[in-house]
C-alpha cells in the first residue's frame, strides 16, 4: 500500500472544522488502515505560512507540524476556509507555494473559501467547475476565469485532480469523497462508521 503524504495548510482566522474536519477523515483512514492492513494510506501534516504557532475562528490555538516551506512533497494539498482567507490572495509566498505543489499533488483541495485562494493562484481554470460557502459565491465568481463554472448549491466539485467544498461541514464530505476515490468504498465505509458520520448514525444507534 502506498502511503500519500495530506498537507493541510493552516492560517490565522482559519475555520475550524475546514481543517479540523478532513484532518479526522484523512487522519481515522490512516490509523484504522494501520490497524487492519498493517500500513497507513496517508500521513497527514499540518502547516502553517512560517512553522508557528495559529489563532483559529473563535481563538482556538494550533501548533502546526511546520511551516509550509518544509513540508515534503503533498500528494493531497489541502487549503480550507476562513475569514484569514482574504490576507492569503494577497500573499505571493503562499500563492507561489500552493502553485509549486498542486503542480507534483495527486489531488488539491478547497474547503470553504479556500476555494478563492485556489482561483487566485490560477488552479482553478477554464473548463473547472468550483463551490464555496453559500455567503462568498460572489467573491468566488468574481475570481473564477471566464471558462469556468459556479456550483451554488453543490455539496462539493471534482474537476479530476481539483476539487472544492462548500461551507464548513462539506469539508467531511470531500474527504470521504477522495478518500473513497483512491481506496475504495468499503475503506471509506470503515472510515465513516468509526467516526458516526452521516447514515452511519442510524446504523450505529
Amino acid at each position: 500500500m502506498t502511503t500519500r503524504t495530506v498537507v493541510i495548510a493552516l492560517f490565522d482566522d482559519v475555520e475550524v472544522l475546514d481543517f479540523a474536519g478532513p484532518f479526522e477523515v484523512f487522519s481515522v483512514t490512516g490509523e484504522l488502515g494501520q490497524h487492519f492492513e498493517g500500513e497507513a494510506p496517508f500521513t497527514v501534516l499540518t502547516a502553517s505560512i512560517d512553522g508557528e504557532r495559529i489563532t483559529a475562528r473563535n481563538g482556538l490555538k494550533v501548533v502546526p507540524d511546520r511551516a509550509l516551506a518544509d513540508c515534503p512533497p503533498a500528494d493531497i494539498v489541502l487549503i480550507p476556509g476562513g475569514a484569514g482567507t482574504r490576507a492569503l490572495l494577497h500573499n505571493d509566498a503562499v500563492l507561489d507555494w500552493l502553485r509549486g505543489a498542486a503542480q507534483k499533488a495527486e489531488r488539491v483541495l478547497s474547503v470553504c473559501t479556500g476555494s478563492l485562494v485556489l482561483a487566485r493562484a490560477g488552479i482553478l481554470r477554464d473548463g473547472m467547475e468550483a463551490t464555496t460557502h453559500h455567503q462568498v459565491l460572489p467573491e468566488l465568481e468574481a475570481l473564477l476565469p471566464a471558462g469556468a463554472t459556479l456550483c451554488p448549491g453543490k455539496r462539493f466539485t471534482d474537476n479530476g485532480k481539483v476539487l472544492t467544498a462548500g461551507g464548513v461541514a462539506a469539508g467531511i464530505d470531500l474527504s470521504l469523497h477522495v478518500v473513497e476515490q483512491l481506496l475504495g468504498q468499503a475503506t471509506a465505509a470503515r472510515t465513516r462508521a468509526y467516526m458516526e458520520y452521516g447514515e452511519w448514525r442510524a446504523t450505529l444507534a
